[in-house]
């Protein structure tokens, strides 16, 4: 047998923004997620039970990803490109192994809304994110923290022979280790994707995945079903007939619909262009969910369209597939466990009506034949990779070596460990943090509880009180967090970032006076500890900075706040995020006027939050006028 499928390394260029650096400040603050659901009655009770099951409450041990802006240039993205006589799909490795276009050769036609530009936003649950392809989305509700971070990836053994590229990571916020595996058998219009999240600790995890499927936004989706559960980002879901074509496409806000799928029906999502061609998406059972994610025809939503791609080259919807009926579920993932599914996307043509697209997709690819693919992959999911083809982070590295976990298919070797795991794997191997080599921001902190474990019977240096207060705050422990900042500040030699987390504990406990006092120390601290103008300590200081104002404006100390600004770096006041805050603190000075004229000038808040509304209500307080459509991300 001749085997046709080959998988090559290439180069995608796009216009594109820089991602910058991460902000190094711990998230200690309360998670911001629109994904919420407040009232749980009439839910079904698996429903429900699951919407409440160890929702996540911190980012950590992840930093937010906040220091990209919106000027495109062209920039060069590595590609791992994987193709048969029939498909070809380019793969993001350094991206989250994002499939940014899945091509239908025989045809010419893209299945998939391929962005032409890299814009990241504020839509991962740590941050930077960006809109187009296939996304695989594991950790907790929301987008992925792994949205804009790079994968390991190699070459494996297909089950037909051929070969398969093997993409994997360790997922931080749930501690999780998986991979997803993509293949072309010969002569097929259908990309296979077998995936495996694997639970090897002691205890049962809760879990979350969705496959996030952009496809262009005048496609109409099907699905079998009748009924959905809808969420208009106003904390609720109800129960709702499927709406139809014309009714999604007059929506006035964004909108999910999760397809309230049958039990023993096969599970699939199709989009389909007005003459019935387009992309199907089906899989094993037990990815049991499917959604459709719309903008609406509001201001709001044609503007975050704008915003996450580029205005005139047409927007997307999403159909997507995950683990539960909702995306605000988590499930039980138990203890040295793992759960695994096939999924398969390809071209289809056909009348858009669901009966006519179910019958046309058992023609073309049976139900049975899935079931098949996925039981001969299954053996191979624990093949030892080949060829390397790119290098994920070295946290999994980290883990392995701890625990002494075996992970056959998805090594995580120790050539992996990089500068962050530095003082980590010398706390693991000789029981304390060690000093920093130079005067420098911290770095990130383990939260685990057996990190947790280790940095309570390590020497009490301030950097380590420091480091276990974060993992104590993570586990809840807010008195004890605060106790073991206030012993670090006796002795250490900086003592912005303790007093920065001592402000964030006052301001949980609306103590916001102190929290002020502490901000305006902390940032004169920064201010005469800081080295350089460098890319770290740029983004300390603005990040420190932006709280700080925050905290002295909220107690009225505009004086106090002006000063921030002016220490702040001039590149930093000219980013869009910041010219947004000096409006606030011209309002504040009382000089309305002002405030207006920053609006007029036009800034652009690269990191708007999704479902922020701050933008709009600032200029409610500036003007007297209707929201100008450059500032309407209303999303409800």
């Amino acid at each position: 047998m001749v085997i046709v499928t080959t998988i090559r390394r290439d180069v995608l260029t796009l216009p594109a923004a820089e991602l910058g650096p991460d902000n190094p400040l711990p998230p200690l603050r309360p998670l911001d997620e629109p994904h919420r659901v407040e009232d749980r009655d009439g839910l079904p009770r698996e429903m429900a039970r699951q919407i409440g099951y160890e929702p996540l409450r911190s980012l950590l041990p992840v930093h937010v990803r906040d220091g990209y802006e919106r000027v495109r240039e062209p920039r060069a993205l590595d590609t791992l490109v994987i193709e048969n006589d029939r498909l070809r799909a380019t793969v993001l490795p350094g991206l989250g192994g994002r499939i940014a276009s899945l091509l239908h050769k025989p045809t010419g036609r893209e299945l998939l809304y391929r962005n032409p530009v890299f814009q990241p936003a504020h839509f991962a649950l740590n941050g930077a994110w960006f809109s187009g392809g296939i996304e695989w989305n594991i950790g907790a509700t929301g987008h992925t923290t792994l949205a804009c971070a790079p994968l390991h990836a190699a070459r494996v053994t297909a089950p037909d022979g051929g070969e398969m590229l093997r993409l994997w990571e360790w997922e931080r916020l749930r501690d999780l280790p998986f991979q997803v595996d993509l293949w072309l058998p010969e002569d097929s219009d259908f990309l296979y994707v077998g995936v495996r999240v694997r639970n090897p600790h002691e205890k049962p995890v809760p879990t979350y995945w969705w496959s996030n499927i952009a496809v262009p936004e005048e496609r109409r989706v099907l699905a079998p079903a009748d009924e959905a559960y809808h969420f208009g980002y106003e904390r609720r879901l109800r129960r709702v007939p499927v709406p139809s074509y014309a009714d999604v496409r007059q929506l006035p806000h964004a909108a999910d619909y999760f397809y309230d799928l049958p039990a023993g029906r096969r599970r699939w999502i199709a989009a389909l262009d007005e003459d019935g061609h387009g992309l199907v998406q089906t899989s094993t059972d037990v990815l049991r969910g499917r959604k459709l994610f719309v903008w609406g025809a509001g201001r709001g939503g044609r503007r975050w369209q704008e915003w996450l791609t580029e205005p005139g080259t047409g927007g997307y919807c999403e159909i997507q597939a995950g683990l539960a009926r909702t995306q605000l579920e988590h499930v039980r993932l138990d203890a040295e466990s793992e759960v695994a599914w096939l999924e398969a996307y390809g071209p289809l043509s056909c009348a858009p009506e669901a009966g006519e697209v179910e019958a046309r997709l058992e023609a073309v690819l049976p139900r049975a034949d899935v079931d098949a693919a996925y039981a001969a992959w299954r053996p191979y999911a624990d093949s030892e990779p080949g060829e390397t083809l790119a290098t994920g982070s070295g946290w999994g590295a980290l883990e392995v070596l701890r625990a002494d976990w075996k992970m056959p298919g998805t090594p995580f070797d120790e050539s992996t460990l990089g500068e962050e795991q530095e003082p980590w794997l010398h706390l693991l191997r000789v029981g304390s943090l060690p000093e920093p080599r130079r005067v420098r921001p911290p770095g990130g902190t383990l939260v685990a509880p057996h990190w947790r474990d280790m940095l309570e019977t390590a020497p009490a240096t301030p950097l380590t009180e420091y480091h276990l207060g974060v993992a104590q705050w993570h586990a809840g422990d807010r008195a004890q967090a605060v106790r073991s900042w206030e012993r670090a500040l006796e002795l250490a030699p900086s003592v912005w970032p303790l007093l920065r987390c001592l402000a964030v504990a006052d301001r949980q406990i609306d103590n916001h006076e102190r929290a002020a006092d502490r901000y305006a120390e902390a940032f004169d601290d920064l201010c005469r500890e800081r080295r350089d103008a460098g890319e770290l300590w740029t983004a300390a200081t603005a990040a420190l900075g932006r709280e700080a104002i925050e905290a002295l404006l909220a107690v009225r100390r505009t004086g106090q706040a002006r000063t921030v600004w002016e220490r702040l770096h001039p590149a930093t006041r000219a980013r869009g995020r910041f010219r947004f805050i000096e409006a606030g603190l011209l309002l504040a000075e009382g000089r309305r006027d002002a405030a207006r004229a920053v609006f007029e000038e036009h800034f652009e808040v690269a990191d708007l939050r999704e479902g922020a509304e701050a933008v709009g209500r600032l200029w409610e307080r500036v003007s007297d006028e209707p929201l100008p459509e450059r500032y309407d991300f209303r999303m409800r």
